[in-house]
C-alpha cells in the first residue's frame, strides 16, 4: 500500500471568538450566569479561547484521525479509519457567521451500542479534510481486501502440508508396524 504522508489539520483563529461568544451565550441564557457576562468576555473568556486554540490539533495518516483538545480536561482521541462509518459537514448560520464549519465523524463501536461520534470544530478547508479522510479509509480498504485472498492462500498451503505431514506420519507408523 502506498504510504501517504500525515496530514496536518489547521483551524481557523476565528474559532477563539465563536468560543468566548457561545460561553457568553450561555452565560445569558442561565439566570445567575447573566451577571458574570461582563467578567467572562475581556478577562476569562479570552485567556480560555486563547489557550483552547493553542492545544487543537487533527492528523490523519494512513490508518487513524487524532484529534486533541482542552485545557483543564485535555482530550486525545484516535480513531482507526476502518471505524469511520461517514464524516457529515455541518455549517449553521452562527457558525458562517464566525467562517466556521463542524466535521461529525460518526464511527462504528466492536460490539452493539458503542458507536461513537466526533465533532472538529472550525478546520480550515474542512470540505478537504472530509474528502482525505474518506479516500483513505477506501484506500485502506481496499488494501485490506486485496490482503485476504492472500492470507486465504497462505492457509491454503498451511492446509496443504498439515495433509502431507499427516500422510508421512500415516507412512511412519506404517513402516513401523511392518518392520
Amino acid at each position: 500500500m502506498h504510504a501517504s504522508p500525515p496530514l496536518e489539520a489547521s483551524f481557523n483563529p476565528l474559532i477563539r471568538a465563536y468560543l468566548v461568544a457561545m460561553v457568553a451565550w450561555y452565560l445569558l441564557i442561565s439566570v445567575v450566569g447573566a451577571p458574570l457576562i461582563l467578567l467572562w468576555l475581556p478577562g476569562p473568556g479570552q485567556w480560555w479561547a486563547r489557550h483552547y486554540f493553542a492545544r487543537l490539533g487533527c492528523t490523519v495518516d494512513d490508518r487513524t484521525l487524532q484529534f486533541r483538545k482542552g485545557i483543564l480536561f485535555r482530550v486525545e482521541k484516535t480513531i482507526p479509519l476502518e471505524n469511520i462509518q461517514d464524516v457529515t459537514f455541518i455549517e449553521g448560520p452562527i457558525l458562517r457567521l464566525y467562517h466556521l464549519s463542524i466535521l461529525r465523524v460518526e464511527t462504528a463501536g466492536q460490539s452493539p451500542g458503542q458507536a461513537h461520534a466526533m465533532q472538529l470544530v472550525g478546520i480550515v478547508d474542512a470540505h478537504a479534510l472530509r474528502d482525505e479522510i474518506l479516500a483513505r479509509r477506501e484506500r485502506l480498504r481496499l488494501h485490506h481486501a486485496s490482503a485476504a485472498p492472500a492470507a486465504s492462500s497462505s492457509q491454503d498451503t498451511l492446509d496443504a502440508i498439515r495433509e502431507r505431514v499427516d500422510e508421512i506420519a500415516v507412512l511412519l507408523r506404517q513402516q513401523r508396524a511392518s518392520s
